[in-house]
């Protein structure tokens, strides 16, 4: 199963393990069995503390072919139903590695609430492998697994159990299920994934953190802005703070980033990880999972207030909130969201192999996502506002070269339609206002971004697409509170820029800091006799 330097590099990953493996199979005589056991004969092969077990016993509740990874006499450890290659392979090798005694790189305090938990928990987390979202969802859910007995979860790999995805509608991925019923989908965090099933713990930190003293330099996001600002502040000694509802922001739903310069090629995953790895190399104060909720202008301090109920105060304030995916705003897309309506055309374009889809937006994300999708769909639909494409010409040749795309352009989307998922959408001609309809089974929605500033309405001055107005400098109507990246006015939003806008405007926060905290001079005055 495994090619030569795979198995050479599995073999180096397990001599970190210090305990025994049990690893029980549930397989049959099937193809994807077969291809499940020689993967598990080859880890076998990698480490002496690994043994594999077949689970022959008659009524097996368990999915066929899948496998649990155990501490020897214990049956609780994570599961993988299907064959987790991929992006799962990680998964599995860290699986393979906490349960062999490998201390995972989380803080203790987290360890200690999940194996505090109180209760009875069994995931479900349906996967595509080329999702690069679902891994940290599994990574999470195995990790608690580890932890704590009475979780249970089980990774379930969607093209192998097709009936499952058809019975319980699933289309999108990652979709958790905790004891039967949906729990969420998207990307999760392990700190997420805990706040839900641990509301007391929401408030023990949220009290933790106001109890925090005032910070000289306060950033409200963790994206690409938000982290260089930080390290930024970090490097002047100054007391420094990062409240973000997840570290990395819209990277984090980022696949290929080509265009970091000096970095020719990532994901985004990674280079969000790269930047807090690079953010807790300083002095940083990281407090995840703060949603902003209120920002509180003062003399002597700015007050920031938080979801959670969690206050912080500081004495300048860099807000790095970013932008999400904008919504088409049509009815049937709320919906039919992961049931037919995507955004993420890597995560859940496996999900519609062989079927009919739109794309909806002309830009580079719309045509990128059209010319990914036509590898896998049946067919693809791309409709575009515009009277034509704004994608660049390279990429519309490309699209062009395609025989299985339509391009309709100068059409505004109406009406996704469809009854328990989506089965259609409408189109008016913007033309001939005639409306056209196509029967499609999914709809992915690429027509740009929306900036993360509801909250700041009426505190600090926006401009009519609700963007951060901001000067050179980064500073904001409000003395102190400086902004940067993509919810402010500064054009072309790409990571480079707001990376670069993260440090401008943690330099212009410094200089005020300065200028307003210097002591003042007293000046003699000669006095004439």
């Amino acid at each position: 199963m495994l090619d030569a330097a795979t198995k050479a590099q599995l073999a180096s990953y397990l001599e970190r393990i210090s305990r025994p493996i049990e690893i029980v199979a549930s397989l049959d005589d099937t193809q994807a069995s077969q291809e499940t056991r020689a993967l598990l004969k080859d880890i076998a092969e990698s480490s002496k503390l690994v043994t594999v077990v077949e689970d022959s016993s008659a009524g097996t509740p368990h999915r066929t072919p899948s496998f649990s990874i155990n501490r020897p006499g214990e049956s609780s450890g994570p599961r993988f139903a299907g064959l987790p290659m991929g992006h799962e392979f990680t998964s599995l090798v860290l699986a393979l590695l906490q349960v062999g005694g490998y201390p995972p790189k989380v803080e203790q305090a987290i360890l200690d609430q999940i194996k505090a938990l109180d209760g009875d928990f069994e995931f479900e987390v349906y996967v595509s492998l080329t999702c690069h979202n679902c891994p940290d969802v599994v990574q999470a859910l195995n990790l608690m697994a580890v932890q704590n007995p009475r979780i249970k979860t089980t990774m379930i790999e969607g093209g192998t159990f097709q009936d499952e995805i058809k019975e319980r509608q699933i289309m999108g991925v990652p979709t958790v299920f905790l004891n039967g019923t949906q729990f969420g989908s998207g990307r999760m965090s392990l700190e997420e994934i805990l706040a839900k099933i641990d509301t007391s713990g929401v408030e023990r930190e949220a009290k933790k953190i106001s109890a925090k003293a005032p910070f000289d330099m306060l950033i409200v996001g963790g994206g690409p802005a938000g982290a260089a600002a930080a390290v930024y502040a970090a490097r002047k000694g100054i007391r420094t703070g990062v409240a973000s509802e997840r570290f990395g922001g819209q990277v984090l739903d980022t696949l290929g980033i080509e265009n970091f310069i000096s970095v020719k090629e990532t994901e985004g995953p990674k280079f969000a990880l790269a930047l807090e790895e690079h953010v807790r190399h300083y002095d940083v104060d990281i407090m995840n999972l703060q949603r902003a909720k209120a920002l509180v202008p003062g003399d002597g301090f700015i007050e920031l207030q938080t979801e959670s109920g969690a206050t912080l105060k500081a004495k300048t304030v860099v807000l790095a909130t970013g932008a999400r995916w904008r919504n088409i705003n049509v009815p049937g897309e709320q919906e039919f969201k992961n049931k037919g309506v995507a955004y993420c055309p890597h995560c859940d374009g496996p999900l519609f192999k062989g079927k009919r889809v739109a794309v909806i937006g002309g830009g580079n994300s719309g045509v990128e996502a059209a010319i990914d999708l036509a590898g896998i769909v049946g067919h693809v639909t791309l409709i575009e506002f515009d009277a034509k494409l704004r994608a660049d010409e390279v990429l519309q040749r490309k699209l062009r070269s395609l025989p299985n795309v339509t391009v309709i352009t100068h059409a505004q989307t109406t009406e996704i339609t469809g009854t328990d998922k989506v089965n259609g959408l409408n189109y008016k001609d913007r033309g001939t206002g005639e409306v056209h309809r196509v029967a499609l089974e999914g709809v992915f929605v690429q027509i740009g971004l929306v900036p993360n500033t509801e909250w700041l309405k009426g505190t600090l001055e926006l401009s009519r697409h609700g963007e951060i107005v901001v000067d050179d400098r980064g500073q904001t109507s409000v003395p102190g509170v400086f902004a940067a990246g993509d919810c402010t006015t500064v054009p072309f939003k790409q990571i480079i820029i707001a990376a670069g806008d993260g440090a401008k405007a943690a330099l212009g926060a410094f200089d005020h800091l300065i200028r307003t905290s210097a002591p003042a001079v007293e000046q003699d005055v000669a006095v004439a006799a």
